[in-house]
């Protein structure tokens, strides 16, 4: 799993990040709406820096922060950043969520996160897998109240999460202030059952819309809408 993960207009190294690139990552790189035209993005617990690459190459957004508590997969980061086409409006904080926010004084259009979200119980050997995975390391409290003071008024949160732990961050959202706009349920195939949610949070108030999306309709026969969602990214869509 050390080897470069090939996109079609970048590649991600992700030998030295306790998490590699998944299917929940792109999905969120790729569903995160920027029709409000996004000057600033912020990608919260980057990793490899793939939902920023993947902003990068969807929008025109100037400014697109990252950060990254890890030192080694803060490393990888920056590397991948700078090994882009998008080097000069990318950029990798080496901080806590917390250190970031006491320090920034700008706000962001958008919002972006792939948070640790597996509990206690599941806890590994892995020290750097569970700081990438792991709910004690963000809290989701602590991620929404963040997010609630680093988003423009207009802007918008997209977040990845099971689906099992959706009602759990809508209930806590609602305490900031921030309501969810649009969901996607995410399905492996027809016949399985939901397994991660995408929502989409503003300071607006909204009707809520929901979607379901399948990725195959069996081993290796991708649906038509995984394919459109993804296309300009991987290789072989």
């Amino acid at each position: 799993m050390n080897k470069p993960f090939h996109f079609k207009k970048f590649s991600v190294n992700q030998g030295k990040c306790g998490m590699k690139i998944g299917t929940d990552g792109v999905l969120l790189g790729a569903w995160a709406t920027i029709k409000h035209q996004p000057f600033s993005i912020l990608d919260i617990g980057a990793g490899t820096g793939i939902l920023s690459l993947m902003l990068a190459q969807r929008s025109y957004a100037e400014i697109i922060d990252a950060i990254e508590i890890d030192a080694s997969a803060y490393e990888q980061c920056v590397d991948n950043f700078e090994n882009s086409d998008w080097g000069d409006r990318l950029f990798c904080y080496h901080a806590s969520l917390k250190e970031f926010v006491d320090e920034i004084e700008g706000q962001y259009d958008l919002i972006i996160s792939n948070p640790p979200f597996y509990s206690e119980s599941f806890k590994t050997e892995n020290n750097q897998r569970d700081l990438a995975r792991f709910q004690d390391a963000l809290p989701f409290e602590e991620l929404i109240e963040s997010a609630s003071k680093l988003l423009a008024a207009k802007g918008i949160f997209c977040v990845v999460i099971p689906f099992s732990e959706e009602d759990k961050l809508t209930n806590i959202v609602s305490k900031h202030q921030l309501y969810p706009n649009k969901i996607l349920h995410i399905k492996g195939n027809p016949y399985s059952a939901i397994k991660r949610s995408l929502i989409e949070f503003s300071f607006t108030k909204t009707a809520i819309t929901t979607e379901t999306l399948i990725i195959e309709n069996q081993r290796h026969d991708y649906t038509q809408e995984y394919i459109a969602l993804t296309k300009d990214f991987y290789l072989k869509m």
